[in-house]
């Protein structure tokens, strides 16, 4: 989770540059590097490999006066860690900072490099400086230059610009991945989140998805996508409250949902090498000398648990167990030797889930953990550390946490096929695309957010309600029936879709809506045959689909259309609507969202 700062004002600026990086620590990182616009407006930059102690050393050597600049802290994407990779990149004119990723940075880097550009790292984000540049050779203005730049940019972005002889400019833009803009007392800021800019003001304004703005030590310009200028209201934040504030959002739940692309996206980049289009755990693995995997987990993580075990067993062919902790150390399980255990925890400190784990070290088989917080318990105690990159989760029912983790076991799943012989180059290649594509989907998923407030008006008045779904599609219907119970206190259940008659069909009646997930893959005839049966017995069917689906669904009371998606990864597309559903229904029913009656984000005890 990388972190941007940008300071135009008219007072050193490096110092605070740092204090600013050290606040973003939480965000993880491996390098860390600013860059200002020193006496005359030339462009200078300083960057370190590891801690931002290490840039504070580099500093001290070779200081970098100036009252204007930009910093980062990189979480390794493109290239390797290394101060080669850190950012800021530049050019002979532009320096830029960047979170997020260029899907199309290859057929740009292959343009620029024909054009002459000459290239210093192994980074997408390099192609950006030299795309602004280019612009700027040929006479456009900074702002039409970065407007330019951003047309031809195809990913998940968050940009700081500086460029040479614009004394006091800093430029920004953001796309799938949050950016602010701090407003000070004859000086301004750009921050990846208020605690970026926190140190320095309680005034920002969250710029919205495709904005870009100019900013000088009094002013700023912001634009919308098209370009138009745009009116950003600023809000006042106290400095306490920095990390956990919601921005735009009513509810802390509702942003986290709304940040499932950048999580994805961050959450790939510990697995995926776009660029050799390859697959790997962070901690390596022999894959093909695993008997088995344990699955330990609860709540959420079990249900992300259960996807990963459709997927192990499907594409790599590794027979995986799946169970909740509290039960598990407490039937004696017998696990056959060399059995992988993981543990799947958003804090990594869930006690039935720890204990679960120390069960099985005690007993002597390897652990993994994968968790979203990496100086956690289960984090120093398992063998393997596969992180999710969700950053910090505020709301009490699980978001975008879900979605990183059932990421990172889509991908661990994928390099389990490959060691094991069970995906060649060309399967390959196709999920490496599937994995690239899915930030993407889920901001498409997003702009659904509004039809599905429709149907959570009529779902508020309901006393029960069912999930349906078949294949990766029952532990999402059962992690939708969760949600659901979490935030609205409506009884919910998940059930798989085939088990229908034998039992559920006798709940369905005029009054139980039916939830029913039906992407248009290899069960989508069984589940529309499903679909019609509840239907005949006058249940109130939801169905969630996607265009294909939606075009042979005829009998559904509602219809919420889905971007069509790879099967690989359609659980995490398709958990979007179940949250929004539940989200949208808390609201109407006037329940505390983020803090709902009974439960606590991390259960750290039995």
């Amino acid at each position: 989770m990388c972190g941007i700062i940008g300071i135009s004002g008219g007072t050193p600026v490096t110092d605070r540059l740092l204090d600013s990086l050290k606040r973003l620590e939480y965000r993880g990182y491996d390098s860390a590097g600013v860059a200002a616009l020193g006496e005359g407006g030339r462009l200078d930059r300083r960057r370190a490999s590891g801690k931002i102690r290490n840039l504070e050393s580099v500093l001290r050597e070779r200081p970098l006066p100036a009252t204007v600049g930009i910093g980062h802290t990189r979480w390794a994407t493109h290239g390797a860690p290394s101060e080669r990779n850190a950012h800021p990149h530049i050019t002979n004119r532009v320096a830029v900072v960047h979170n997020g990723i260029i899907e199309n940075f290859a057929e740009l880097k292959q343009d620029l490099l024909a054009a002459g550009h000459l290239f210093q790292s192994d980074t997408d984000t390099e192609v950006i400086a030299h795309l602004i540049q280019e612009r700027l050779d040929a006479g456009d203005a900074p702002i039409s230059a970065l407007k330019a730049t951003l047309d031809k940019l195809h990913g998940a972005y968050a940009l700081a610009v500086l460029i040479e002889g614009e004394d006091d400019l800093v430029l920004g833009a953001r796309r799938g991945s949050p950016l602010v803009v701090g407003w000070g007392d004859d000086e301004m800021f750009i921050g990846s989140d208020a605690l970026a800019v926190g140190p320095f003001t309680n005034k920002v304004t969250y710029l919205e998805e495709g904005d870009y703005v100019a900013i000088r030590r009094n002013s700023a310009e912001i634009f919308d996508a098209s370009g138009r200028p745009a009116d950003r209201p600023a809000v006042t934040v106290s400095a306490s409250a920095a990390l956990v504030e919601k921005g735009n959002y009513r509810h802390f739940m509702e942003k986290e949902i709304h940040e499932q692309a950048e999580s994805c996206q961050h959450t790939l980049t510990a697995y995926v090498d776009p660029v050799s289009r390859r697959v790997a755990a962070p901690t390596p693995i022999d894959w093909a000398s695993v008997p088995r995997i344990q699955i330990v987990a609860c709540g959420t993580a079990y249900y992300a648990g259960q996807i990963g075990r459709y997927l192990f067993e499907k594409i790599a062919g590794l027979p995986c167990d799946v169970e909740i902790a509290s039960e598990f150390r407490y039937r004696s399980p017998a696990l056959q030797a060399g059995t992988l255990a993981l543990a799947v925890s958003q804090s990594g400190e869930t006690a039935d889930t720890l204990a679960a784990l120390r069960w099985c070290k005690e007993h002597g088989l390897p652990t993994a953990a994968v968790v979203n917080v990496h100086e956690s318990t289960m984090a120093r105690e398992a063998t393997h550390l596969w992180p999710t990159r969700a950053g910090p989760e505020i709301g009490v029912a699980s978001t975008k946490a879900f979605t990183s983790q059932v990421t990172a076991l889509t991908c661990l799943a994928i390099a389990a096929a490959v060691a094991r012989g069970r995906m060649d180059d060309t399967a390959l290649d196709r999920a490496v695309a599937a994995l690239m594509e899915t930030p993407g989907l889920l901001n498409e998923a997003l702009k659904q957010d509004a039809a599905i407030h429709e149907v959570a008006a009529e779902l508020q008045h309901a006393r029960d309600v069912l999930y349906l779904g078949r294949g990766a599609m029952y532990p999402l219907a059962m992690e939708g029936a969760l949600k659901l119970k979490e935030i609205s206190y409506i009884h919910a259940e998940g059930y798989a879709a085939g088990e229908l008659k034998h039992g559920p069909i006798a709940l369905i009646d005029e009054d139980t809506p039916v939830v029913i997930l039906a992407p248009q893959d290899e069960f989508f005839d069984k589940t529309a045959s499903n679909l019609q049966e509840v239907a005949a017995r006058g249940g109130r069917v939801i169905a969630i689909t996607d265009p294909k689906g939606a075009s042979r669904i005829t009998l559904a009371r509602k219809t919420i259309e889905i971007p069509h998606c790879d099967p690989l990864v359609a659980a995490i597309v398709f958990a979007v609507p179940m949250q929004l559903l539940a989200y949208h229904t808390a609201v109407l029913k006037g329940t505390d969202v983020d803090q709902p009656r009974n439960l606590a984000k991390s259960v750290t005890v039995e």
